[in-house]
């Protein structure tokens, strides 16, 4: 059996004011528990920040994370950083819906960004029986924005950022229409053992947020934090119930979700 997991973590913004604060601890986070809880070794794992966390960088652990996978094989992806999206295009002509966007931090919005196409090659061609493990904390959203209206309600010590890059007017001028049809990152593709966590809804922001004294994000914080306490023995289903309720006790409206079979729900984390 192998198994790899791949880490993206984002402060860091080729795009001036763009910069987030607790993505580096994220990807810290996220591989102490693979190292204690999963059983997996240093060398199964891959880390790519910042200015490393290029769209070309990317990928090409991308292409090492499935390369000769197998059934039985464990494999997860973690990103976290700004997401954003776009209205899909065909060659020179619009298409009427949306795809999500990952933006590594050479990110611009002439296509230098990680598009749910380019996600679904690598996973949608993955063979049966594989454990794929995809965690997104990143905004999927264009009305994302409205996670901030509550920030003077929360905690004095506990601030954030929605993590959600807004598409210069240009961009947003190409989504205007209430009725577009929006296509998830990672979403589909291999539904037997594939299984997302994103870190909100569709129509809400994942925060970057002051916790306990350090910078993270919010989803990947409570996510690593129950893992810990009870050393990776939940379900998936009981882990997103008990990082929904930490994340709502502690002033966040965003609700992660989980998408998988009800199969898959009722079993730990990449079993």
């Amino acid at each position: 059996m192998t198994q790899r997991a791949l880490l993206v973590g984002v402060n860091k913004y080729n795009i001036p004011g763009s910069d987030l604060n607790g993505c580096v601890n994220d990807v810290t986070n996220v591989r102490d528990i693979l190292l204690k809880y999963f059983g997996f070794d240093v060398n199964d794992i891959r880390v790519v920040i910042d200015e490393r966390a290029t769209k070309e960088n990317i990928m090409n652990r991308l292409r090492w994370l499935v390369a000769d996978a197998k059934a039985g094989d464990r494999l997860l992806f973690h990103f976290s950083g700004h997401g954003s999206q776009i209205r899909d295009r065909d060659g020179d002509e619009l298409k009427d819906h949306l795809d999500e966007i990952l933006c590594p931090h050479d990110m611009d919005w002439d296509g230098r960004y990680i598009v749910d196409d380019e996600l679904g090659e690598f996973f949608s061609t993955l063979p049966k029986r594989i454990n794929l493990e995809v965690l997104l904390d990143c905004c999927h959203s264009g009305t994302g924005t409205r996670e901030a209206f509550g920030i003077e309600s929360l905690p004095q010590d506990l601030s954030f950022k929605p993590k959600f890059l807004t598409p210069p007017a240009d961009i947003l001028a190409r989504v205007d229409d209430d009725d577009l049809k929006v296509r998830k990152l990672a979403k589909g593709g291999n539904p037997l053992t594939h299984v997302l966590f994103s870190g909100c809804k569709d129509n809400q922001t994942s925060a970057d947020a002051y916790i306990k004294g350090s910078y993270n994000g919010a989803f990947t914080y409570y996510f690593s934090k129950h893992v810990r306490e009870t050393q990776g023995a939940l379900s998936r289903g009981e882990l997103i119930k008990r990082v929904r309720a930490s994340l709502r006790f502690n002033g966040f409206s965003q609700v992660p979700q989980l998408e998988c079979t009800r199969t898959e729900r009722k079993k730990k984390v990449l079993e």
